[in-house]
């Protein structure tokens, strides 16, 4: 008697299946580009929900707990009148986030329009924009920022207009440049040919193929409008003390920057790693992934 072996085909089951392509999944994952998203959604929870992070006061201090190292108690220490640094960073990232938000919407909306315009008109409307363009690109950013505050006068807000007035010449440029390259293209030639009107073309075919880069563009904008708040609340001409706004973080530490070294590294290593993660994140727009 002979046995006749027969060859099984053994299936995967669906757990198995499932599991695998997770896995498959997981290791696509862009690991730089997850802290990224991580580090700015950590953020925003301590702009919208400080209370959660911390139960210390970010403005009222305990004078005998003044200039106390990192402990379990503090664990980013105190500053010179005994507020918690850990608290006063939490408490700070709302004014940071709003001027950054204000500073970029300024750019990216009054920036847009002008390229947007320029680039679908052309002619002399377009040399006209892109002249008042290249005279504000000529003036030094810090510059210009700061004569825009000496009108307006000191504060977040107004320090995140001067940011945003600065960066409207970049966001003109880029997006006079998207149009004018998708206006050439033959989809919207053959959208011309037709019948097409030039409001529905531009509403249907140019601005939505057109903006991808200016988006990227503004998410990157939105780390170098942080940096400049600081950069301006460090030099005394944003948020007025006692806000706890990172830049002036950074500015009341210096002088203890010997003696208490976490008054202004705490909050200056906030400052490069929200800069870094939104660079990271409006890299990955850019290039689609």
């Amino acid at each position: 008697m002979s046995s006749i072996g027969t060859a099984q085909t053994l299936v995967p089951s669906k757990g198995s299946q499932l599991f695998a392509s997770f896995a498959n999944r997981v290791r696509k994952l862009d690991l730089g580009l997850v802290l990224a998203w991580a580090a700015i959604a950590v953020v925003i929870l301590f702009a919208t929900f400080p209370w959660l992070f911390t139960t210390y006061n970010p403005v009222q201090g305990v004078p005998v707990e003044k200039l106390k190292a990192p402990s379990a108690l503090h664990i980013l220490g105190t500053d010179a009148l005994g507020r918690d640094t850990f608290a006063r960073i939490v408490y700070g990232a709302v004014h940071s986030l709003t001027g950054a938000f204000v500073a970029v919407s300024v750019g990216l909306t009054v920036g847009t329009a002008l390229g947007v315009i320029a680039g679908s008109t052309g002619g002399i409307i377009e040399e006209a924009i892109m002249r008042l363009v290249d005279v504000l690109l000529s003036i030094p950013g810090l510059l210009l920022m700061l004569s825009i505050i000496i009108l307006l006068g000191f504060g977040t807000v107004n320090a995140a207009i001067a940011v945003g007035i600065t960066s409207i010449a970049a966001f003109a440029r880029l997006a006079r440049s998207e149009v004018v390259r998708v206006r050439r293209s033959d989809y919207v030639e053959a959208a011309f040919g037709s019948g097409g009107t030039f409001f529905a073309v531009l509403w249907r075919h140019v601005l939505p193929n057109s903006l991808v880069s200016v988006l990227a563009f503004a998410a990157l904008q939105f780390g170098g409008a942080i940096l400049a708040i600081s950069t301006l609340g460090f030099l005394g001409y944003g948020a007025p003390p006692p806000t706890p706004e990172w830049g002036l973080l950074i500015a009341e530490g210096r002088n203890y920057i010997s003696t208490a070294w976490w008054l202004t590294t705490a909050p200056g290593i906030i400052v490069v790693i929200v800069v870094l993660a939104a660079n990271r994140i409006s890299r990955s727009l850019g290039n689609g992934r």
